[in-house]
């Protein structure tokens, strides 16, 4: 209805306010003693029409939908008679026809048409009073007018009864599903959690899978929006850094679908284990978000750690790698930081590639005679302990390390899936 229209119907000078007032008393006293039978009459419709639809009674034993429509249209009714306003509608009942139909799952869609249908045989009932009355055509208009706005705001009241529902159940979902995810990420659990799972999972209707992947992430605005990476993905925004749970991570289309979902978000997806050992996978993924934060992985983009292992294997125990340097390294203290970095590099490049001077000239980018000099002194530094191959595998973990930092350069890094 425009609100020309509900200008006009309001207007003192509207056809319905010319109606003379007897005859507005007798239509309404004829209207306000009809009205329950009016209302029997439009359940009964209702329910020819919508045989599966559930009958709810209130506490003296009274459908509850009949309470609503006769009340419905007693306040109509009265507001015809007295002309006050706009007509209130009455809270309570059509707000818990929404807040039902949202609690079992259906949509406003069937609500809504019966509220139509009730306009409609309401509208005949008044119609037919109208004619005994004598209301003048125009002024009866006027009522189907006011019928219809009068149907908005039962609309309006089961939309909000409706919403209120579904954030009910939104967030008794969220608390579940935090629950589901705060035992599925423990580090220890007290005997077998595959029953405690179960039943978890069940009460928000998520399959077990076999595998999970869990990702860490790092928010784009402190109010960012939560991603849109759908139902079967457990998602915790709670925290700090949110947390998620992805079912198969494998499986086809899993990876494509979230790249669009996390679009714009950065973090890290741990690798996939067994569902029983997610807080493992956990673990990498907070690991990997940590080397983000120091610029040592690639931030801007959601990390797979599968992708990027020799990183998180090499860069997480700094001690101990920090360590092993210092004892590795030694024989490099005395040289001075520059001569001693191409020293490094230069064995780390002879380690990788296993070739003569030519290959790990190319590889560094110097003359082959420069690789001579340069293996010549690392022979001399290090002695025979070159050819033992635990300190081999040594060197190349440090020295791999410390390129990974960008303690070391001049070397094409290799780049692809570690």
């Amino acid at each position: 209805m425009t609100a020309a229209r509900t200008a006009a119907a309001l207007s003192t000078r509207s056809a319905w306010h010319e109606v003379p007032r007897l005859q507005v008393r007798r239509f309404a006293a004829i209207a306000m003693a009809e009205a329950p039978a009016l209302a029997e009459e439009i359940l009964c419709e209702i329910q020819r029409e919508y045989p599966h639809l559930p009958v709810v009674l209130d506490d003296s034993g009274e459908p509850m939908a009949l309470v609503g429509i006769r009340r419905a249209i007693e306040v109509f009714v009265q507001h015809l008679e007295h002309s006050e306003g706009r007509p209130t509608v009455p809270p309570g009942v059509f707000q818990d026809f929404g807040r039902g139909e949202g609690l079992n799952g259906r949509s406003l869609d069937s609500l809504q048409a019966i509220y139509r249908m009730g306009v409609r045989l309401a509208w005949r009932r008044f119609a037919d009073i109208g004619q005994r009355v004598e209301i003048p055509p125009p002024a009866m208009y006027e009522l189907v007018d006011a019928g219809y706005e009068y149907l908005d705001g039962l609309v309006d009241q089961s939309v909000r009864g409706y919403a209120e529902a579904a954030a009910r159940q939104a967030g008794e979902r969220l608390r579940l599903q935090r629950r589901l995810m705060e035992l599925l990420l423990a580090e220890h659990h007290r005997g077998d959690p595959s029953e405690a799972l179960t039943e978890r999972a069940a009460r928000i209707g998520w399959p077990l899978p076999a595998k999970v992947a869990v990702g860490v992430l790092l928010r784009p605005a402190r109010e960012a929006m939560a991603p849109a990476v759908g139902q079967g993905v457990l998602l915790d925004m709670e925290y700090e850094q949110p947390r998620m749970v992805v079912p198969e991570p494998d499986a086809a289309g899993r990876s494509e679908l979230m790249h669009r979902a996390l679009a714009g978000w950065s973090g890290a997806i741990g690798p996939p284990v067994p569902l029983t050992e997610a807080a493992k996978s956990l673990r990498w993924a907070e690991a990997a978000v940590r080397l983000m934060e120091r610029d040592l992985l690639p931030s801007g983009e959601v990390l797979y750690c599968t992708e990027h292992t020799e990183a998180l294997v090499l860069l997480q125990p700094e001690e101990l790698i920090d360590d092993l340097a210092l004892r590795c390294l030694a024989p490099l203290t005395h040289c001075g930081p520059t001569h001693g970095r191409r020293l490094a590099e230069t064995l780390l490049a002879w380690l990788e590639t296993r070739g003569g001077a030519p290959e790990v000239a190319t590889r560094l980018g110097v003359h082959p005679q420069t690789v001579r000099y340069r293996l010549r002194q690392i022979r001399e530094l290090w002695g025979d302990e070159i050819d033992d191959p635990d300190r081999r595998f040594e060197l190349e973990l440090v020295l791999r390390a410390q390129r990974l930092r960008g303690e070391l350069g001049g070397m094409r890094r290799r780049r692809g899936r570690a």
